[in-house]
């Protein structure tokens, strides 16, 4: 095990005290950008790109317009660290999760349900989504991080598939991305749509029973579709 250092507590000195400011500076301005991201979220969720104002987002950030365009430079790249820091923090939450290469069944469960609940209890990631869509995907696009998070997303499944394989129960050729999209299609698709699908169906999708049948619907068609094939 390592062992953790113990450094005794140096006296304070009065050259220390300009690395400290110098802290100080870097943490404000760190503060100010989360605050301009997190309202930004807001604001850009409930109005869309084109609705959101900067105005109402500096407003919300209890922040000046000045600052937005000091740290971000323009409202388009505003809009687009949002969205980037809403797919950094969806890889951030999944790489948490607890795979094991022995339980690979157990590991793909815990994908699927983790991309179901996490649009479920994060619904500014859809309708953030939905947005850009309308916009054809024209400011992510222009993103230099997007590749990278999703490139991590589909390498934990991927590693996950690998093990099945491996273990002789998911197929050898399924595809990592294909699998990810149908989860994520499946899982996204009823939740964006779950108002409108309830009125055109003429049944309550949005009730915990619902949404747990179908949640289970979900990882039974994946198993399906992975499983390799019995002799």
């Amino acid at each position: 095990m390592a062992r953790t250092a113990l450094v005794a507590p140096q006296r304070k000195s009065a050259t220390a005290s300009a690395p400290r400011r110098t802290g100080a500076r870097a943490a404000a301005a760190q503060a100010t950008q989360g605050a301009i991201l997190r309202a930004a979220t807001k604001v850009f969720a409930k109005h869309g790109f084109a609705g959101g104002s900067v105005e109402q987002i500096s407003k919300a950030a209890k922040s000046y317009d000045r600052m937005i365009y000091y740290y971000f430079g323009s409202k388009e790249a505003l809009f687009i660290a949002v969205l980037e820091e809403m797919y950094r923090r969806f890889n951030e939450a999944e790489s948490k999760l607890a795979l094991s290469a022995d339980e690979p069944l157990e590991s793909l469960t815990a994908v699927i349900r983790f991309m179901w609940s996490y649009y479920e209890k994060n619904p500014e990631f859809i309708t953030l989504l939905n947005t850009e869509n309308l916009h054809r995907g024209r400011h992510i696009s222009k993103s230099l991080r997007a590749r990278e998070y999703s490139s991590t997303a589909i390498e934990i499944l991927g590693r996950v598939l690998a093990s099945g394989a491996a273990k002789g129960l998911f197929r050898s050729e399924t595809s990592a991305r294909d699998v990810y999209l149908m989860i994520a299609a499946m899982a996204y698709f009823y939740l964006s749509n779950r108002y409108t699908l309830s009125a055109f169906l003429g049944e309550e999708l949005d009730t915990a029973a619902a949404k747990a049948h179908w949640e289970a619907f979900v990882i039974d068609a994946v198993m399906r579709t992975v499983a390799a094939a019995r002799d």
